[in-house]
């Protein structure tokens, strides 16, 4: 684990374009910044609507002092001008400040990678893992973030079954994890994420969230032919819905909300597109079947499968319902 210090060196570089990974380097920063001052101030600005007198603002000396965090998001957006300005600070630091900056890692704006290398910049790799190895490994690391134990034959399950997305692979595993009592091994992977899911309870609850009851009912029969357990199922419609009634109705980029909210901003950026025609009615009506059917998989229903399409065409049905 890194600790606090680390993590609070004065220049940053984020190096890639997993999502995932972003935005948990980006969290981990502000949480030790927060714990070593809890009033510590963080800002989040996207390079491409950054001006270099902005940027001059942002991290010139503070009057009060005191921690502060500002993160500079898709870094190969800015403008030359910008790279400049920030290539330049990169050299010369404010105390008690920690520049955090974003790059996809291709070649547009290379030069800022390059730049601040070459000043000392901690650089910290967030591209998406294509290595088998590497993914393994990645799955190894979140079923120990989460505090468990599994043997890397039982990360390569896990990958078989799930798939390679970063999501989806976080959340397998912090599922596995808080099931197992700790100790992930074959026979519990074997029980949750039997063949191959391709096709899994996000895939359903993405469909059913945007209104689209043919794609919605067909993701769900694929999963449950896949053997994708109906509480995982259930699980994923409830935090679509919930996700989107967190988000609706505020104001403020991803980020700013992400802050606000605790969630990461591919979560709240993914949550506002997927809001987009639902009201409140609609939400409240939504909430209540993922709560309904919290109940039907954990043993109320006779009949599992009636119940995860009926709550599927429910909540489809329920965006734009006044």
């Amino acid at each position: 684990m890194t600790d606090s210090g680390d993590l609070l060196t004065p220049v940053r570089l984020l190096l890639g374009d997993e999502e995932l990974l972003l935005s948990r380097a980006v969290a981990d920063v502000v949480a030790a910044a927060k714990g070593r001052e809890a009033s510590a101030d963080v800002q989040h600005v996207q390079a491409g609507e950054l001006a270099p007198v902005q940027l001059d603002e942002l991290l010139g000396p503070s009057l009060f002092g005191g921690e502060r965090v500002v993160v500079v998001h898709a870094g190969q957006d800015g403008t030359k001008d910008l790279t400049a300005g920030l290539l330049s600070y990169a050299k010369d630091p404010v105390d008690g400040t920690v520049l955090v900056i974003e790059h996809s890692g291709g070649a547009k704006q290379k030069a800022l990678v390059e730049g601040l290398r070459g000043a000392g910049a901690v650089v910290v790799p967030c591209a998406k893992l294509t290595k088998p190895a590497d993914r393994a490994s990645f799955v190894r690391a979140e079923i120990s973030r989460a505090g468990g134990r599994a043997s890397r034959d039982v990360a390569t399950l896990i990958l078989e079954s799930v798939g390679n997305d970063m999501r989806e692979l976080a959340t397998a595993c912090a599922q596995l994890v808080a099931d197992s009592g700790g100790t992930v091994d074959a026979a519990a992977v074997q029980r949750y994420h039997r063949g191959r899911a391709e096709v899994t309870g996000f895939t359903v609850a993405d469909a059913a969230v945007a209104g689209n009851t043919v794609e919605a009912l067909q993701a769900l029969r694929w999963a449950e032919s896949l053997g994708v357990a109906p509480v995982l199922i259930a699980d994923a419609l409830a935090d679509g819905v919930r996700t989107i009634a967190r988000v609706s109705g505020r104001r403020g980029n991803a980020y700013q909300l992400a802050s606000q909210l605790g969630m990461p901003p591919w979560k709240v950026e993914r949550a506002q597109r997927q809001g987009r025609g639902w009201t409140d009615d609609g939400l409240a009506t939504a909430m209540q079947v993922a709560a309904a059917l919290n109940a039907d998989v954990k043993g109320v229903a006779s009949d599992e499968q009636y119940a995860l399409e009926r709550a599927v065409l429910a909540i489809a049905a329920a965006k734009g319902a006044r």
